[in-house]
């Protein structure tokens, strides 16, 4: 008997929300709507409340393969960040080449790409990208080869100011020291564990590792870019290095911090001393032509030691472009935004960088010359452009 009443009340409830939905179907469209929007609400909080690096790791994941690509003339930063982003890419089974456009010539970056066994190709043209899926590290817009403008970034990972962006991932840190900290973080968010230089990944009990050579290269990529950790770094710069420590073979360590330096480079520390050009507490300094592009922002960091100056910048030619590299430590020269003052109305130029370091380019043939003249611009020109970006008149 009761269940008989009970099976009349379901009825009559079944009857009754017929009923309703039938008269009133613009009332039960709105709550279906607002319970949907509610769930993919509640889903979308979740997703992006997890950490940076697990939703790297999903980006990474939903691709084949990856192109990651560092800077033009990479330094141990841009190498160290491309080698843990390759690294994570392999363990959620995603397969990835580092590449890169013009030189490593610096002895430094030799040092760190042949101690670190490193696997980088060079690129001249779009057309040589490995996959369709590109990676930014250590910078947020492509450049530096033909068709480079073209490129719609899958992922952007960059502490450098700049509005790139990537397509299914974007991370600037501007507040970071290095690109480097950036990717220890991200390791750190899957709870990856570095391991020892004398163990072997599977000796480790987890289901990400960061493998000695990458522990060591990051760290030297943190330290690189904040100077030892004493200029331009944050609180998360000193963290990410004393997470990669246990990895660190420092073996490799000290022997790609103190390669030989090569004749060219000394050569070229001393033209930017002797033939500088001081007004104040500015000096500029143009080297000429080199090879070795590297040695133009080493000569930055000799001329910027020189006693009363606050703020240093050399130019030099190779294969007619003109590069660019300042140093800062004037609160007044903001060297990233002083070199894009400088060079903004200079066709096929680029410039940035951060208050205490910036670089620029002017990739051109012929854009520089000695005394030239119609589209070509004097270098004389130029290093006055650069005194008065310096001085704040443009």
């Amino acid at each position: 008997m009761v269940g008989s009443v009970g099976q009349f009340g379901s009825a009559q409830v079944t009857e009754s929300l017929g009923s309703f939905v039938s008269t009133h179907p613009e009332i039960v469209a709105a709550v279906i709507v607002a319970v949907g929007a509610f769930v993919l609400a509640a889903y979308a909080a979740l997703r992006f409340k997890r950490p940076m690096g697990a939703r790297f790791a999903e980006a990474l994941s939903d691709v084949d393969e990856v192109a990651v690509l560092m800077h033009p003339n990479p330094d141990p930063d841009a190498m160290a960040a491309a080698i843990g982003v390759a690294c994570l890419a392999e363990q959620v089974g995603t397969t990835p080449t580092i590449q890169f456009a013009g030189q490593i010539r610096h002895q430094e970056n030799r040092a760190f790409r042949t101690v670190l066994d490193l696997d980088l190709d060079s690129i001249d043209h779009v057309s040589d990208l490995a996959a369709e899926a590109v990676i930014l590290v250590d910078h947020n817009t492509p450049r530096g080869f033909a068709g480079a403008e073209g490129i719609l970034p899958y992922a952007v990972v960059d502490h450098h100011p700049g509005d790139g962006t990537g397509e299914a991932f974007t991370d600037v840190r501007t507040d970071y020291g290095a690109c480097s900290s950036i990717i220890a973080e991200y390791f750190r968010d899957v709870g990856a564990k570095p391991v020892p230089p004398d163990m072997h990944a599977s000796e480790v009990n987890s289901s990400y590792t960061v493998p000695s050579e990458v522990a060591t290269g990051l760290i030297y990529g943190i330290l690189t870019d904040t100077k030892q950790l004493t200029t331009g770094c944050s609180a998360a710069d000193f963290d990410a290095a004393g997470y990669l420590f246990p990895g660190v073979n420092q073996d490799h360590l000290d022997r790609i911090a103190n390669p030989e330096v090569s004749r060219e480079v000394l050569e070229a520390k001393a033209r930017a001393i002797a033939g500088r050009d001081v007004r104040g507490p500015f000096a500029v300094a143009d080297i000429g032509t080199i090879s070795n592009v590297d040695a133009i922002p080493q000569a930055a960091d000799e001329l910027i030691q020189l006693e009363g100056v606050t703020a240093a910048v050399i130019c030099g030619e190779r294969d007619n472009n003109v590069y660019l590299s300042g140093r800062s430590r004037d609160d007044r020269v903001h060297m990233g935004r002083t070199l894009e003052a400088a060079l903004e109305d200079y066709r096929g130029a680029s410039a940035g960088g951060h208050a205490r370091m910036g670089g620029g380019q002017i990739l051109r043939p012929d854009a520089v010359t000695d005394g030239g003249n119609g589209n070509h611009i004097p270098r004389d020109e130029l290093v006055e452009r650069v005194f008065e970006a310096l001085s704040g008149d443009i």
